[in-house]
């Protein structure tokens, strides 16, 4: 298996945030960055596709909105995101910390106070989806039948 890059670490974690803790986050460093909107937040759709049992044929499971942005940095330095839903604010901010994530002068920070915080949420939701589907596992080798 391949090993994930920095990048696509943290562009996974921005793209799964919560909007709201997000903001919040961001709101405590006030930080005012310069940059401009090369494609200001758009809204599109985008084909899922899927597999029976993840080996069989593909097949057309439905749409899904997306919302993509790219900004760029007065260094040149451009950052893209890619969301699932329709909330603009949330993937203009997304690609501008993909921006600031690639400056060595602010990455530090912002992996501390932003990046390593919203992973943790990230995999407690994981593991309390985990817990709660584990709960209502059904072993059916175990059942007993009725006597007859």
């Amino acid at each position: 298996m391949e090993q994930q890059t920095d990048r696509q670490r943290w562009l996974s974690v921005l793209a799964h945030s919560n909007a709201v803790m997000l903001e919040t986050h961001w709101q405590a460093l006030n930080l005012q960055p310069a940059f401009t909107l090369v494609r200001p937040a758009e809204i599109g759709l985008t084909r899922l596709q899927a597999r029976m049992g993840a080996t069989g044929n593909r097949f057309v499971m439905g749409d899904a909105t997306v919302t993509r942005a790219v900004v760029q940095l007065q260094d040149g330095t451009l950052g893209y995101s890619y969301l699932l839903g329709r909330d603009k604010a949330h993937a203009e901010r997304c690609a501008l910390l993909d921006a600031l994530l690639q400056q060595p002068e602010t990455r530090p920070l912002l992996e501390e106070k932003i990046i390593t915080p919203l992973a943790a949420w990230r995999d407690e939701q994981r593991q309390l989806r985990a817990r709660e589907i584990a709960s209502s596992k059904v072993d059916f080798f175990t059942l007993v039948r009725g006597d007859n």
